[in-house]
Order: C-alpha cells, then structure tokens, then sequence
C-alpha cells in the first residue's frame, strides 16, 4: 500500500461485538487478545484504524463509518443470531447472540457490495459474510474437535487447501492457520465461491465474485501468525480498493 506523504491515510472500519462482557469475562480476553494485533498490524501497514463495537453503538454509528471507509474488516464473537439465516433457535453450543450487532454487520456486508468497498471476514466475519448473502450455516459440526480444542487454549493448528488462484497469492498454505469454531458455512450466499477447505471439507475461505469480499473462517490475527498472515490479508484489501473487481477476478 502506497500513498503521498501529505495524503490521508486509508480508513479501515474493524467491526467486532464489545468492549464489555460481563457475563463472559474470560471471552472478552480472548477477544481482546485477537483484536490488538489487528489493529496493531494494519497501523503498522499504514491504515488509519477505526474499530467500533457494533453491539454498544446505534446501527447508524457503524453505517457512517462503513460509508467513509475505505475497507472494513469483520471480526470474530458471538455465533450469529439463528433468526437470520432461519436456523432452529436451540443447538448444540448455543450461547449468547448480539443480534443489534448481526444487523450492523448484515448492513455492513450489503453496503460493501453496493460501494465496491473492500471487505475482510474473520471467523464469526465468514459466517455473517454468508448469512448476509442469503446461505445459511452448519450450527455445530460433527468434527468440531478438529476446528476448536478443549481445555486453556480453544485453537487448533490447521492446514487449509487453497482452490482460488486470487487468495492463494494472500495465502501461504504451507503454513498451519490457528482455528477456533464449532460453526461453518452450510448453503452458500449469492455470489460467493468457496476458496479454501479444511482436510475435513469444511469451508475455510470464500470470496465473491464480482465484489471484492473475501472471508476465512480462520484466524490470520492470532498473534502467533498476525505479522505472516493477517499482514497479507490486509495488503489485498489494500490492492482491491477502487471499486468493484472483475468477474474473473476475486
């Protein structure tokens, strides 16, 4: 990413949940933990940073800063409020869901489309990614333990398969990728093609067709891997600002 010294700096909007979880302290960490090399890294790359807890701010708050950014990352949290993708409201593993926060994010992921904004998914991101885009998702996988582990740390060390030439330059799939989900993409949405699986078959990566929306189902910012991983992922939002990219090319 490059620009004039006397330029702005390219606005990057990080849409997460919270700052505050009382009922989930240990959760609020972990999140924590996953949103500092986010923003650390995209300062580094030179983004001006603006993240917003969308389930603390009105609807409006997160449209405004969507509308002036020039790419927007959707961060991981909370499973997705069934009621959106028409999903059984009871599951295995259901918990807590911020539904304010599906709809700014929903909302989000719709506004990026229209404008040709970029867009970056990230975990629970892929999932809101998908449901926006009218597919649905698998509400607990029969091989969970294989995409979270039990015990201190939840994440498990993944290979993923890379099948889209555009992310697999963003990707180095020799190198394991941190996950941490019992969810996944089940219907695909409008215009969405799967990128990367895991060994298992799950959905790991998707992008769009036409728009410049990509989403992995992992975790490029776990600060083990951020500096490696997440830092390509950002360079190709940076590369895709503009507008709309081709059919041809994710």
């Amino acid at each position: 990413m490059t620009w004039s010294p006397t330029a702005a700096k390219p606005l990057l909007a990080v849409l997460h949940l919270r700052t505050d979880r009382p009922h989930a302290p240990d959760f609020q960490v972990a999140l924590d933990a996953l949103n500092a090399p986010t923003m650390r890294v995209a300062r580094a790359l030179g983004w001006e940073v603006v993240p917003v807890a969308c389930a603390e701010v009105a609807l409006a708050t997160t449209v405004d800063l969507v509308a002036r950014a020039d790419a927007v990352v959707l961060m991981g949290g909370e499973d997705v409020d069934p009621s959106f993708y028409a999903g059984p409201a009871a599951y295995p593993g259901s918990g807590q869901h911020e539904p304010e926060a599906d709809r700014a994010h929903i909302a989000a992921v719709h506004q990026c489309l229209k404008s040709g904004t970029p867009l970056l998914g990230i975990c629970r991101g892929q999932q809101i990614v998908n449901v926006a885009l009218g597919g649905t998702l698998v509400q607990d996988l029969p091989t969970t333990h294989l995409h979270r582990a039990t015990g201190d740390d939840h994440f498990v060390r993944n290979l993923v398969t890379v099948s889209h030439p555009s992310l697999a330059q963003a990707v180095d799939a020799t190198q394991h990728v941190r996950c941490t989900h019992h969810q996944a993409i089940d219907r695909l949405g409008d215009g969405l093609v799967v990128a990367a699986r895991a060994q298992d078959g799950v959905v790991e990566a998707v992008v769009h067709e036409r728009a410049p929306i990509t989403a992995v189902q992992w975790h490029p910012e776990h600060p083990d891997t951020a500096d490696a991983q997440l830092s390509c992922l950002l360079e190709r939002l940076a590369t895709q600002r503009g507008g709309p990219v081709p059919a041809t090319v994710a």
